[in-house]
């Protein structure tokens, strides 16, 4: 496995859900479903995207 880190490919706003799909073997889509589909339920998931953008370190 790969270290999580935001991916200069397969990006549509900041890279979080590719970086997170790249680390966990999954497609970025179903990240990406999985991410908005929790944004339906109450809680800090916007807020948590927020700071892996701004402290996850790009890919080199």
């Amino acid at each position: 496995m790969s270290a999580l880190a935001r991916p200069r490919h397969n990006r549509v706003i900041a890279g979080v859900c590719a970086g997170i799909a790249e680390r966990f073997g999954l497609t970025p889509w179903t990240v990406r479903i999985l991410f908005l589909a929790s944004c339906l339920l109450p809680g800090p998931q916007f807020l948590i995207y927020l700071a892996l953008w701004l402290f996850l370190p790009q890919e080199p």
